[in-house]
C-alpha cells in the first residue's frame, strides 16, 4: 500500500495535527477499509447529519449503537436461532455479524437511532459550545473610546 509521509504538514501547521493523525489513519487501514454494510452519511440541517446505515435482516434487539468519546461504534450480531431449521438454497441477503465504527468531531452528538424500512438511520448534531463560538473583540482607539467599551462591558 503506499504510504504517504505526512511530516511536512506537521511542520507547517499549527492547530492542524488532528487532521493529520485523520489521514494518516484512514491511509493505514488494513484492508483498504471496510465495505459492509453499505451506509450513507447525510447532512440534513447546518448543524444536523444523519448517517444510514442498510441493515436487512437484523431487528433492533440484534443493533448496538454506542457513542464512547469521538467515536460512535454500531454492531450487530445476528441470532443462529432463527435459520437452524431452514436449508437456504440461495442467501443473498447478508446477515453477518459487523462492527462499523465512525469518528465523529468535536462537539457531535448521537441525538437519536431509528430502525425503518431495513435502514439504521442514526441522528447526529453538532453543539458548539458559547465559549468556543466567534465573538466579536471592539478594538479601543483613543482613550475617551476605551472608557466607553468599558462602560458597556460593565
Amino acid at each position: 500500500m503506499r504510504r504517504f509521509d505526512l511530516a511536512p504538514l506537521y511542520r507547517a501547521s499549527v492547530g492542524f495535527d488532528q487532521m493529520a493523525d485523520m489521514l494518516d489513519r484512514v491511509m493505514s487501514e488494513p484492508g483498504g477499509g471496510q465495505t459492509y454494510p453499505p451506509y450513507n452519511i447525510a447532512k440534513t440541517g447546518d448543524d444536523a447529519y444523519a448517517i444510514e446505515i442498510a441493515v436487512a435482516g437484523f431487528t433492533p434487539e440484534e443493533l448496538s449503537v454506542e457513542q464512547r468519546e469521538n467515536a460512535l461504534i454500531v454492531t450487530a450480531r445476528k441470532s443462529e436461532d432463527e435459520t437452524a431449521d431452514r436449508t437456504f438454497l440461495h442467501r443473498g441477503i447478508a446477515t453477518r455479524a459487523f462492527e462499523r465504527r465512525f469518528h465523529l468531531a468535536a462537539h457531535v452528538r448521537v441525538e437519536a437511532a431509528r430502525h425503518e424500512n431495513g435502514m439504521l438511520v442514526i441522528e447526529l448534531v453538532r453543539e458548539v459550545p458559547e465559549a468556543l463560538k466567534p465573538r466579536r473583540i471592539a478594538i479601543a482607539g483613543t482613550t475617551a473610546d476605551t472608557k466607553a467599551v468599558e462602560h458597556q462591558a460593565a
